[in-house]
This record gives C-alpha cells, sequence and structure tokens, in this order.
C-alpha cells in the first residue's frame, strides 16, 4: 500500500531544515512525503518528497483554536486539510501540540463517537513496554473521558502491537480505589463498570507512578496535564542515568576497558529507550491517523515519526481501534456535545 505523509515542518524546535532531513530520511525508507514549511529553508527536495511553500508558522500561538480559525494558510492547517481531502493519508506535526489537535478537530475532524481525541504513546520500557493515554492533548478531562481514554489505549494496544487483553490501569497516588482526586475516584469506578461490562479488557485498578514501569499494567490512563510531566519525567529520568553510566564508564583506566566490553549492550539499551526510536504519540480519535513527536527530535526522529504515521496507516491504526472501541460499546451515543474548539483550547502550548 503506497502511503503519502503531509508533514508540518514549523514548529519544530531544530526548524524546518532539519524535519525535511528527516522527510528525506523516510523516503528513502520509501514513503511519500509532503512537506508544509517555508521552501526557502527546506532546500531542494529529494525524490519522494513535495515541498507545499507554507511559511505561516502558528506553532507557538497562545490561542491554538483562534489561530487556526484566523491563519487558513498556516502550514499545519494547510497539513491537516491535506489529509481531510484525501491528498495525504496521514498527518505528522513536531510543533505545539495544540495547533496540531485543532487543526485536526477542524479539518479531519473527531471519528464518530469520540467524546476528544487523545494521545498515546509506547514507552519503550526494556521487558514490558507501556502505553500511556493522554500525554498532552487534554488538560481538563472528565470522568467519561478517561473511561474513553482507556478504550482507547487497550484497543491501540491490542490491535497494534498484539497484546491479547491488556490490563488498564488508572495512573493516581494510591492503589485504594478511594485514593486521589474526586475525579480519579468517579473515574476508577466508571473503568471498573464499563471494562467489567465489556468485557475484552482488564481494569486493574489504580496505578501509582513507581509502578508505570513495572509491568503491572500495558495501559496507563490519565489526563494530557499529568501525562505529559509523567513521560517528560521518565525521559529525563532515563538521559541522566545513561549520562550517568556513560560518565562511570569512562572515569579510569580500568572503567574505561571494562565500558569497551560492554559498549555494545550499552549502545543497544540506550537505543532501546531513546524517544526518538519510538517515533512520537499516535493522535487517537480523529478520522485519520497523526502522529505527534518530540519538537526537539533530530532528523532520525522526525524521519520515525513520518515511518510510524505510514506504518500506522498500512496497519488500519483508526480503523481498528474504532472497530475495537465499537465492539466493546465504549463509543459515545448520540450528537457531539463538545464543541471542537474546546480540547484545542484546554492543551498545552508545547
Amino acid at each position: 500500500m503506497d502511503v503519502t505523509v503531509a508533514v508540518d515542518a514549523n514548529g519544530a524546535d531544530l526548524g524546518p531544515a532539519e524535519v525535511a532531513a528527516g522527510a528525506a530520511l523516510a523516503a528513502a525508507a520509501g514513503v511519500r512525503v509532503v512537506l508544509f514549511g517555508p521552501a526557502d529553508e527546506m532546500g531542494d527536495p529529494p525524490a519522494g518528497v513535495d515541498v507545499v511553500d507554507a511559511p505561516v508558522s502558528i506553532a507557538k500561538a497562545a490561542d491554538p483554536a483562534g489561530a487556526v480559525r484566523a491563519q487558513p494558510d498556516a502550514s499545519i492547517v494547510r497539513a491537516a486539510r491535506a489529509v481531510a481531502e484525501g491528498d495525504a493519508d496521514a498527518l505528522v506535526s513536531g510543533g505545539s501540540t495544540g495547533p496540531a489537535l485543532a487543526a485536526g478537530l477542524f479539518n479531519i475532524r473527531r471519528a464518530a463517537g469520540i467524546y476528544r481525541p487523545a494521545l498515546a504513546i509506547s514507552v519503550p520500557v526494556p521487558g514490558h513496554p507501556v502505553t500511556i493515554v493522554d500525554v498532552g492533548a487534554n488538560t481538563e478531562v472528565r470522568a467519561e473521558h478517561l473511561v474513553q481514554f482507556g478504550f482507547m489505549g487497550a484497543a491501540l494496544t491490542e490491535t497494534v502491537l498484539g497484546i491479547e487483553r491488556p490490563r488498564v490501569g488508572l495512573l493516581s497516588n494510591g492503589g485504594e480505589a478511594t485514593k486521589g482526586t474526586p475525579l480519579i475516584v468517579q473515574a476508577h469506578a466508571a473503568l471498573s463498570k464499563r471494562m467489567a461490562e465489556g468485557g475484552r479488557y482488564d481494569f486493574i485498578g489504580n496505578v501509582e507512578g513507581n509502578e508505570v514501569t513495572a509491568g503491572k499494567a500495558d495501559v496507563i490512563v490519565t489526563d494530557g496535564f499529568t501525562g505529559n510531566v509523567a513521560l517528560k519525567l521518565m525521559e529525563g529520568v532515563s538521559e541522566t542515568m545513561l549520562r550517568a553510566i556513560r560518565d562511570v564508564a569512562t572515569s579510569s583506566r580500568r572503567a574505561k576497558t571494562g565500558g569497551l566490553l560492554l559498549r555494545p549492550a550499552l549502545l543497544e539499551f540506550r537505543d532501546a529507550l531513546d524517544p526518538e526510536s519510538a517515533g512520537g504519540a499516535y493522535l487517537l480519535g480523529l478520522r485519520r491517523l497523526g502522529v505527534v513527536p518530540h519538537g526537539r527530535f533530530s532528523r532520525r526522529g522526525i524521519a520515525q515519526a513520518i515511518l510510524l504515521a505510514a506504518r500506522g496507516t498500512r496497519e488500519d491504526v483508526v480503523g481498528r481501534t474504532h472497530a475495537a472501541l465499537e465492539e466493546a460499546g465504549a463509543l459515545r451515543r448520540g450528537p457531539l456535545g463538545t464543541a471542537p474548539s474546546e480540547p484545542a483550547s484546554s492543551v498545552p502550548s508545547s
């Protein structure tokens, strides 16, 4: 299946040229890429990459929904519109989450029955990777949103990662059902009831922070604010630990000798923990697939994000996840009551 990925080249920390270099790597791997950004900053496109001159950026807009409405020529808006109109199959944006989500909501639109789109990422914990939902799309949520995030994450884990009967946990500050804020307590009761009724996934209750990486659950449910903080904390600890190991391995002649012996294993371990290897987070809940990589990613991470979007399109992540939600009875019934701009206005600016 030939796949075309629309990529917003504005907003990434290393600039449009680095995004273009990542697009070239993805194109060399067989994915057609359409870049939306300032053409004069991206150079001559290689085979498999098309450039659409779209210099207007709203990546740092304080009001993402308002910026999307006011700037129809912005690169992220044009990229999302290309996906909505069928000129591309998936969207990748390394800029801020807010504009990407707003552009997706206004153009690609929410899938039927979805309360709010959410960002789901598979964290490469050695031995037992865990999917966290949400990691940045919704800073404020209701209990029914968390319930659906749980089903969305479980469906993704089941259909894409191949984990049968994924275990779903709710991030809290204690294991008891009464622990956490009133929202968490309410969500715990709702998740327990709905997943027992569905019978497809296992809700294991609350999961504390130190248990996220321990393999207790396959899916961790939380709001986008908490999930984003938790994800970046985990990444920061991993980076600090790897630096400490490197420093110890080069601290003396004896350590350097041992470090040379351990080097292949350490490099493999580093690559397993590297966020760029994962490619970014799936933006679930829209009618087409989106992938949101870190803004600080280099060309390698951008390429991985594009390849992740292409692979998710080929594997029909959107269709299979939505079908699993429908089978589990987790889709909202009746007309949507939340305005499309509400989720976009509640996301962080980075």
